[in-house]
């Protein structure tokens, strides 16, 4: 009888991409993936440590798994391994403990449990490797869209962040792998990819061959069929040049859709988060991309409320906020995370005044958010349809544009799920999603 195996994800993309990884290898070994639900023989948590919150959650499905099943091998995998490993040796609730880079021995370290059944750690020094975790994916859980973990590590240590001390150096996968798995994702039906990593724009940094970089990368990928659309995932302002963006705005598969980190609109801030740019070469970043593409999708991060941020300063953010008018803002209250510089950090702000901003930032944009969307009522998008819902008893096919913004067709118009179909906006049925006529199939 095979084994059972529920796995349980915590934290970014890259996360969900190597636990999908982890489960095709061990589905490979004849183990059988079930729901993260009582009575399975392994739990396997893949954790994440990126704010203390994060690592509480960790434990607590941790400690949840084996409640569920007080004979099952319990599995902390990742993130909040590196970070706290003595707490985690500590934990009667945890069976066996494994690092970052040795997920793709998954199937080696669980068989050599079983031997012993002595409780064990698999943890390397992540901070002195330099070899790219081969992880690959044949198939994923969504039907048109595929993430793609191409790059691993972060060299910048801003001072809020553990993560360059739980995923180590900037490590990057081989052109040639990439593309091979991307081939074998468009074999299978998938039309859209989204390359992500830890630090995105830092691929190839680690290569001898300095040809083999992100760009380079996505032109690789644009000669690959069957694949209508590449999205990239969260980039660093710095690899915004006028070179870089006049060669993806010819790349026709390219999205016009790019999330620009940015954290804070103020300057001083900036330089306390040790972020490596000014909010000034942020502002010509987003106006080159404005100049290659027309009414592009701009989306980033904010994080209000850093130590030290005063009321001018908060302003100061806001009102940059404000000026480049993304389409997405996504809003963080400072968390503070034992380990780095900012925690220790005099000028800690209060919850209460960090949750103030926060809303006064929410509010911003969402504002931007529909003021953006409805600039498309009249035009047209291309909608790549991913899932059938139904609204008030009628069924209709949602997807997403390459802009992202998410829209129906009703579900009689004898369109289906991975079609790409072109529609003319008219209204908004509800939570932003917009509706209107299909006129055509498109790429």
């Amino acid at each position: 009888m095979k084994k059972t195996v529920a796995f349980h994800n915590l934290g970014c993309k890259v996360n969900a991409y190597e636990l999908e990884a982890m489960q095709q290898i061990l589905e490979k070994a004849g183990y059988q993936i079930v729901p993260f639900e009582p009575g399975a023989d392994v739990y396997i948590i893949n954790t994440c440590t990126v704010t203390n919150i994060a690592d509480r959650k960790s434990r607590q499905m941790l400690h949840k798994a084996k409640k569920m099943n007080p004979n099952a091998v319990v599995v902390a995998v990742g993130c909040y391994v590196q970070a706290d490993l003595p707490r985690l040796e500590a934990d009667e609730a945890v069976d066996l403990i494994v690092g970052n880079n040795r997920k793709k021995d998954i199937v080696s370290l669980l068989e050599a449990y079983d031997k012993t059944r002595d409780r064990q750690e698999c943890v390397i020094n992540i901070n002195q490797t330099k070899e790219y975790e081969p992880l690959r994916i044949d198939s994923t859980a969504e039907h048109v869209r595929a993430y793609i973990k191409v790059q691993d590590g972060c060299n910048q240590f801003c001072t809020y962040c553990i993560i360059p001390y739980t995923r180590g150096r900037v490590r990057s996968r081989s052109m040639s792998d990439v593309k091979d798995e991307v081939i074998r994702l468009a074999q299978k039906g998938y039309q859209e990819v989204v390359l992500t990593g830890i630090h995105l724009s830092s691929y190839g940094v680690d290569f001898k061959d300095s040809d083999h970089n992100l760009l380079s990368l996505i032109q690789s990928i644009h000669q690959v069929d069957g694949i209508t659309r590449i999205r990239l995932g969260s980039l660093e302002p710095r690899i915004i040049t006028e070179e870089f963006v006049q060669t993806l705005s010819g790349l026709w598969k390219v999205c016009p859709h790019f999330h620009l980190s940015l954290q804070s609109g103020c300057q001083e801030t900036l330089e306390r988060m040790n972020r490596r740019y000014t909010a000034d070469e942020y502002r010509e970043k987003c106006q080159i991309l404005r100049k290659y593409y027309e009414n592009p999708a701009l989306t980033t991060d904010v994080i209000v409320g850093f130590p030290q941020e005063s009321l001018e300063e908060f302003r100061e953010s806001y009102e940059f906020v404000k000026e480049i008018q993304f389409y997405e803002t996504h809003i963080f209250k400072y968390s503070r995370r034992k380990g780095t510089k900012a925690d220790k950090m005099e000028g800690q702000i209060p919850e209460q005044e960090k949750t103030r901003r926060s809303e006064q930032m929410i509010a911003l944009g969402q504002e931007r958010a529909f003021q953006y969307e409805n600039s498309f009522l009249g035009g047209k998008l291309d909608i790549l349809l991913e899932e059938e819902i139904q609204i008030d008893g009628k069924s209709y096919l949602t997807g997403h544009s390459r802009e992202y913004i998410k829209a129906a067709v009703p579900a009689e118009g004898g369109w289906k799920i991975n079609d790409c179909v072109c529609m003319i906006p008219e209204r908004f049925l509800k939570d932003r999603l917009l509706t209107g006529t299909v006129t055509k199939f498109s790429l």
